[in-house]
């Protein structure tokens, strides 16, 4: 299990040099090898029990998110100075600084072990929105937003935020929030963000009224990308006054009761962004077939859209599929990064 763990440090780390992130790739590929089971959190994580890899129990980013996490509180000055917007420190002295951390501060990094990390990254709603504007342009109604694995349930709040799209522009012109991810491609339709109502499910819903659950939300964001940073905070403050709803549950036993009885003269569309990967295959298989069966009830006036932003069992970028009924169409509409920050556009 220790190579396995020190595998998953590793492909961690190119993930996060690819994604414009090199403190947090640093870190990751100095606590991969320099990590030891001579303490409580190494001997923790080094005999990590489950999956360690990220598309399972992600045990690399909840190590960092813990350490991130102190360092935002103040509660670790001397390792902050190592951290952005500081100069990328060498691999020396950030373990010396992280191996001091993890014996004086053991009692409050070991609870950042029990659970994955939860994030809920803003910028996709910059690719979702366009994705909804194509199903409000297909069939003229109003939106009712149903997604899956919501977190904090901000990107129920599309229409809350600016979001720029080739020449598009969707939601609120003048929101705090603005989400402009590079285009390549035609432009998307050109219609409004009507939403009738909108809620979401998740395992652990995010509390965004608690300034604790805020602040972990935040200590999972790479802390050398202030951008994403900012955007968070933006985005919190935006929904905090009036915070989207979001039920604990099973995704599947929870879109079954929600797609019980249709409703006329709205689009009932489901969404997910990097979330469906953490389901269960039960889970999985459930949910595709309460889509299907929802979806052979689908009527012109009362249709049906599942709009789905993931990883494709093939790899590479995720893309953003379109599944609608009654007309049974199946699409690919773009191609984007993991992150939100371009758009390939291909409908």
């Amino acid at each position: 299990m220790t190579e396995a763990v020190r595998a998953a440090f590793a492909r961690q780390a190119g993930w996060c040099e690819a994604l414009g992130s090199p403190f947090t790739a640093r870190l990751c590929s100095v606590l991969g090898r320099q990590l030891r089971p001579e303490g409580a959190i190494g001997r923790r994580v080094l005999g990590w029990a489950g999956n360690p890899d990220a598309l399972h129990d992600s045990v690399p980013l909840r190590l960092c998110g813990g350490l991130h996490g102190l360092v935002r509180t103040g509660r670790l000055p001397d390792l902050a100075k190592l951290y952005s917007p500081n100069p990328l420190p060498d691999e020396d002295m950030l373990w010396a600084e992280v191996e001091v951390v993890l014996r004086t501060a053991e009692a409050e990094l070991l609870p950042w072990l029990d659970k994955p990390p939860q994030t809920n990254e803003v910028a996709r709603s910059g690719v979702l929105a366009p994705g909804l504007a194509t199903v409000a342009a297909e069939f003229g109604l109003p939106l009712s937003l149903l997604e899956l694995g919501a977190s904090a349930g901000l990107n129920l709040l599309v229409d809350r935020f600016r979001c720029e799209a080739g020449a598009r522009v969707y939601g609120d012109p003048s929101s705090p929030v603005r989400l402009a991810p590079a285009w390549d491609g035609a432009d998307p339709p050109d219609a409004a963000l009507r939403i009738a109502d909108r809620r979401g499910v998740d395992l652990h819903p995010v509390d965004i009224s608690d300034p604790g659950e805020r602040a972990r939300l935040l200590a999972y964001v790479w802390p050398d990308q202030a951008e994403r940073l900012a955007r968070l905070e933006a985005a919190l403050r935006l929904g905090a006054g009036n915070p989207p709803p979001v039920d604990s549950g099973d995704a599947a036993d929870w879109l079954g009761g929600r797609l019980e009885r249709a409703v006329p003269g709205i689009v009932r569309v489901v969404y997910h962004s990097i979330a469906f990967q953490y389901f269960p295959p039960e889970t999985q298989d459930t949910v595709e077939a309460v889509m299907a069966e929802a979806g052979a009830a689908a009527t012109p006036n009362s249709p049906l859209a599942w709009l789905a932003y993931e990883l494709g069992p093939e790899g590479g970028l995720p893309t953003l599929r379109l599944r609608t009924w009654p007309d049974r169409r199946d699409r690919i509409l773009a191609r984007a990064d993991p992150h939100g920050r371009k758009v390939t556009w291909l409908a």
